[in-house]
């Protein structure tokens, strides 16, 4: 099997793959490392993730492709309010994405691809159970004219039904995502979980407005008792808009930064049934997320 694969068939393998990983929307990426942090202004409750992810393409035969993939996401949780239960199981929670996937070229510009995305989700103060396993995935449709000669505003379209609990939402999510670049100076990305307006000072630096979704689900492996009542779950799902930038150090590695707002930010403690319990803090805060990544 061949390794070596054309930079445009690459940049639609790994759009076509990434987009599972639901909040973020890593169209292009091969590697990233992130820091992101949540504080409340009026609470002593904080939200940090360290993320890490590698995606590797392998081309199979002619036009066709396998992509093999790993996230890593440590989340903590410093829960500094008084609580009527004992948060210390809570504190880090562990989230272990493991990803095959494979594409296919279709007709008339569009590429067809399929992901499955086994995930272990859980605050592993004990051995891994089937409680702490999910399986996840998604199918798209992506038609890529951004590299196109014969049109003078490219684009990107991709259309796709995703399964993925790191929004904290157990059932299946629409994926949505329309690039268009204007012309030198204007882009936009209009779609969900992600929309952005972005203003080029030059092809190295950039400047964005963004809104965009994040989130967990995760199993406790110590159930809490709250109020005579089990918890065996928790989730997170945030709504945040903000400012981002981006600077390009070479055509591959891009640093970025972004800061904004939530405007809705679910956090909630869920029995086996995955019934809501009790919301921690929800309270809106700032948002800050930076990090750094290797892309086509």
């Amino acid at each position: 099997m061949k390794i070596r694969l054309p930079k445009c068939i690459i940049l639609q393998l790994i759009i076509g793959f990434c987009c599972t990983h639901f909040a973020q929307a890593q169209l292009t990426d091969l590697a990233r490392l992130e820091y992101s942090f949540i504080p409340s202004s009026k609470s002593e409750d904080q939200y940090t993730r360290l993320r890490a992810s590698l995606n590797f393409p392998i081309k199979i035969k002619d036009k066709d492709y396998l992509i093999i993939g790993g996230e890593y996401n440590r989340i903590i949780l410093n829960l500094e309010e008084e609580y009527p239960f004992d948060t210390g199981s809570l504190e880090t929670l562990h989230i272990i994405d493991f990803s095959l996937g494979y594409t296919f070229k279709g007709k008339n510009d569009w590429r067809v691809g399929i992901n499955i995305n086994p995930r272990i989700a859980s605050t592993l103060t004990n051995s891994v159970t089937s409680d702490d396993l999910f399986l996840n995935g998604g199918i798209f449709a992506i038609r890529d004219r951004t590299k196109a000669t014969d049109i003078d505003k490219p684009y990107r379209f991709i259309l796709g039904l995703t399964y993925n609990t790191t929004a904290g939402v157990p059932y299946p999510l629409p994926f949505i995502s329309y690039y268009r670049r204007v012309n030198e100076k204007w882009s936009y990305n209009a779609g969900i979980p992600k929309s952005n307006l972005k203003y080029f000072f030059s092809e190295k630096s950039m400047l964005q407005v963004f809104a965009t979704l994040d989130g967990y689900f995760a199993n406790i492996q110590q159930p809490i008792d709250v109020d005579g009542q089990k918890v065996n779950n928790i989730s997170l799902s945030v709504a945040v808009a903000g400012l981002g930038y981006e600077y390009c150090f070479t055509k591959h590695l891009v640093a970025y930064v972004y800061s904004g707002y939530t405007f809705r930010l679910n956090n909630v403690l869920r029995n086996s049934d995955r019934d809501e319990i009790f919301g921690l803090n929800e309270l809106n805060a700032f948002y800050f997320r930076t990090g750094i990544k290797f892309k086509i």
